[in-house]
């Protein structure tokens, strides 16, 4: 099964400061710690790190070096190292030097990782999986697609196992 990252604009409006989760889900009525608390049990059963991020930050760079990450060798490894920085360790993804920084830890070269975020290489791919993501209709993260289904959110590994059980069945129909 080949798996391809699809980038999605999730807040990007979000400052070069960044912006607190208190005061993005202001307008909401949600219960912040209830929602952590459901998010870091998920995680803790299925044996991954969750730490207790207060800010949100603008993941367009991080998105542009996924891009360029996926065309290099053992590239793949920057997408869990991005998850990590962000969600476990707080790290703000926005800025160029944690990027690097995040680079030189999976391996990959920080020199030809700062020549993409300095030029921008990847943007126009960005763009482009900005686009796919509001053609399919995708509103959330995660947002997984296989075939011609979809999930969406934070799903039991069950779940995600059936979208590549009924697109692989697609997949022998269409053969």
């Amino acid at each position: 099964m080949k798996v391809e990252w699809v980038h999605f604009p999730l807040h990007p409006d979000t400052p070069a400061e960044g912006r607190s989760l208190a005061d993005l889900f202001a307008a909401r009525n949600l219960d912040r710690k209830a929602m952590h608390a459901q998010m870091k049990a998920r995680m803790d059963a299925e044996g991954l790190p969750y730490g207790e991020r207060t800010m949100t930050y603008n993941s367009r760079l991080a998105q542009e070096l996924g891009k360029w990450a996926d065309t290099q060798p053992g590239g793949e490894a920057i997408h869990d190292a991005l998850f990590r920085a962000y969600f476990v360790a707080a790290r703000d993804i926005s800025q160029p030097a944690v990027l690097l920084d995040i680079v030189q830890h999976v391996g990959l070269s920080a020199d030809s990782a700062r020549e993409v975020l300095e030029k921008r290489t990847f943007k126009d791919a960005v763009d482009a999986d900005w686009a796919l993501s509001r053609q399919y209709g995708i509103t959330g993260v995660p947002t997984f697609v296989a075939g011609r289904a979809g999930v969406v959110g934070a799903q039991a590994y069950e779940a995600l196992e059936q979208l590549v059980r009924e697109a692989a069945t697609e997949d022998d129909a269409e053969e």
